[in-house]
């Protein structure tokens, strides 16, 4: 490949002068002779800067411009102070004829609402009036709330733990939310009698079983292997509970699986109506201690 231009190389030395030329021959006039031109020279530097020049005359006015185009109407102006009263004029005045009547005025603007003035002292306490006649009796009320109650639930996990209430908890049917699948407990919502009934299946070891209405025993099952059922109608009061507890982890065999199921349901047969006098049984629940009974 071609290399780039090497710099120029230091001047040599001054050489011998050479030989002498020919004499010249005169012109045949004396005119001179122009050569031809040489080679443009190198630009020169820069000159320093001038001097400003003087300002130029004025020149002629021109003409006239267009008229603009019609602005936007302003925003009105806010409704000035009104002003002190003058000074009451001197009165060079003699008594002269009635004049006629001016005409009837135009209507003036409706003037600004007044501040509102500081609110006045309370006034004092009236009497206090005489009591009205008594009012005409109501009809009666109802007897009872008409209420639905009822739920069926499944057993799902097997062999459960004594001294606490059964958890049925694949529900069936609990529309109205009285019982508690995760506890297994249902709570009656009204005065009434209700019907409850168990079917459970039993395998491996023996099962004792009770349903207990408010921490007490009502009716109570034994069985080894198969299965065993109640039903029982109870009167219950509003707010009483009613659950299924085993006895204890020797006596604990209720059982479910996916061909045999271990059920508990429950239901409000009929509210307590106005002509039930008596017949009422209250059980005081034993708080806090879940006891099989005698």
């Amino acid at each position: 490949m071609k290399g780039s231009k090497g710099e120029t190389g230091a001047g040599g030395p001054v050489g011998d002068p050479g030989p002498k030329g020919d004499d010249g021959q005169c012109p045949d006039t004396c005119d001179s002779v122009q050569g031809p031109p040489g080679e443009p020279g190198l630009p020169g530097p820069v000159g320093p800067r001038g001097i400003p020049g003087r300002n130029g005359d004025q020149g002629a006015k021109g003409l006239k411009g267009d008229p603009g185009l019609t602005g936007t109407p302003g925003t009105p102006g806010t409704p000035g102070q009104k002003g002190e009263q003058g000074l009451e004029g001197a009165c060079n005045c003699h008594n002269g004829t009635k004049g006629d009547s001016g005409p009837i005025g135009l209507k003036g603007d409706k003037g600004e609402t007044g501040v509102a003035g500081t609110p006045g002292a309370p006034g004092k306490t009236g009497d206090k009036g005489d009591q009205g006649n008594p009012g005409m009796p109501g009809d009666p009320g109802p007897c009872s709330p008409s209420i639905q109650s009822a739920f069926s639930a499944a057993l799902m996990a097997v062999f459960p733990a004594p001294n606490l209430p059964v958890p049925f908890e694949r529900v069936l049917y609990n529309l109205q939310q009285h019982y508690e699948p995760s506890t297994g407990i249902y709570t009656a919502p009204v005065n009434g009698i209700y019907v409850f009934s168990y079917h459970l299946t039993v395998f491996s070891r023996t099962l004792k079983v009770g349903l207990f209405w408010n921490y007490e025993p009502v009716v109570k099952s034994t069985e080894d292997l198969g299965s065993t059922s109640q039903q029982v109608l109870l009167h219950l009061s509003g707010g009483d509970q009613v659950w299924l507890q085993v006895r204890d982890s020797s006596t604990n065999g209720m059982y479910t699986n996916s061909e045999m199921s271990s059920t508990f349901s429950g239901f409000l047969l009929n509210p307590d109506s106005c002509d039930m006098l008596g017949g009422r049984d209250f059980h005081e629940p034993i708080k806090g201690t879940y006891m099989w009974g005698n």
